[in-house]
């Protein structure tokens, strides 16, 4: 691909609709066209019989001569393991700050958002369904090989302050997101990761060494619900984000909130509890509204009441920044001061009708508010 055709893209691309329900997952490297995507990857072990144990995330596959690991992205060949994502992008879109959402970050500014395929979870309620739980061949990659230089001059051309990983999990590309962040740091930008935060510690480690911002999508404040319904184990969640807060990385955090699954009081008052006791009182915590996709349909929508009562018990708890999501026109998606409730920043959906911040502080009472509001 041509760098001019590159720059030349669209506000959005999108090749999500390419994977069919029920699509199978199966193997072939597709030949020189797929190998273009092709490095070798990063932390992993080499085991005997060229064997290779994945270093990346909590479920450390071991993968024999041949195979792909867990999350199809990732592939041994010869003892050998590659990731098979490198500028692989299936989505492109230059995404106002606050869909992510990301509220105490840079709020009214651009993110120019990009997406491979894969994940290393299988949440039955997804909704990127169609890149998430695709293998590398069985979507197109419309721009081709995209190289990382490009992709940040893509974003600087746009007016973006950040680039976003996002749509999948950001840690199946995790070496072009270390490239891409390294280079939109030294360009002036930043990198934000939208994440489940199941990862090991030692490529979190790296990451944050570059990134400007973290969301976790949490899942909920239950080791049983990530089992049964993301395929994964809630513990290694909670470190990533005790690591991202230690590296001194802005970090918010979203809870997708389904009735009868992860709502109940008891459930919010513990999530609450842990996030005071490890994380302070200032991580912006997002009770959002479900819909029913993907393998959970069966569910009703949260009522925007349930959401008011999470974000009600979370400030009881002593958070500061609780809000309401994915209900536009909510008075709990906006920003009030945590010292004397003025309201600060006024939101709509994502867009910011009003912001009354002054140098990151209160203009009534000078409180000082958390966040980056500015590089």
């Amino acid at each position: 691909m041509r760098r001019r055709d590159f720059l030349a893209l669209g506000a959005g691309l999108c090749a999500c609709s390419a994977l069919r329900p029920g699509s199978t997952r199966a193997a072939g490297d597709g030949g020189a066209a797929e190998r273009r995507f092709w490095r070798e990857a990063a932390h992993y072990e080499k085991l005997p019989d060229k064997g290779v144990r994945c270093g990346m995330c909590p479920k450390a596959c071991e993968v024999g001569d041949g195979e792909d690991g867990w999350c199809g992205t990732r592939r041994n060949v010869d003892g050998v393991y590659h990731t098979r994502v490198y500028g692989r992008l299936v989505s492109l879109a230059n995404d106002p700050i606050e869909k992510k959402p990301l509220y105490h970050y840079l709020p009214g500014s651009t993110s120019f958002s990009i997406a491979t395929v894969g994940c290393n979870f299988a949440c039955q309620f997804c909704q990127n369904w169609q890149i998430s739980q695709a293998r590398p061949e069985e979507l197109p990659a419309p721009d081709g090989y995209v190289r990382p230089e490009d992709v940040v001059m893509a974003a600087a051309a746009r007016g973006s302050r950040t680039i976003a990983f996002t749509y999948n999990e950001p840690l199946m590309q995790f070496e072009y997101m270390r490239e891409v962040a390294r280079l939109a740091r030294a360009a002036g930008l930043r990198g934000v990761m939208i994440s489940n935060g199941h990862s090991q510690a030692a490529p979190m480690r790296e990451l944050l060494l570059t990134l400007g911002a973290v969301k976790v999508d949490f899942k909920a404040y239950s080791d049983d619900f990530y089992q049964r319904i993301c395929q994964g184990r809630l513990q290694p969640v909670l470190d990533t984000m005790k690591r991202v807060r230690q590296a001194g990385v802005w970090l918010e955090m979203v809870q997708l909130t389904i009735p009868t699954l992860n709502d109940s009081p008891e459930q919010v008052k513990a999530l609450c509890g842990w996030v005071l006791d490890n994380l302070g009182p200032d991580v912006p915590l997002h009770f959002t509204r479900f819909h029913p996709l993907y393998k959970l349909k069966n569910l009703p929508p949260t009522p925007p009441s349930t959401l008011r009562r999470c974000r009600e018990l979370a400030r009881a708890a002593g958070l500061r920044y609780p809000y309401v999501g994915n209900v536009p026109g909510d008075e709990y998606e906006n920003t009030y001061c945590h010292a004397c409730g003025q309201l600060l920043i006024q939101r709509a959906g994502f867009l910011i009708e009003k912001n009354d911040l002054a140098d990151g502080r209160c203009p009534r009472c000078q409180a000082a508010i958390p966040g980056v509001w500015a590089l």
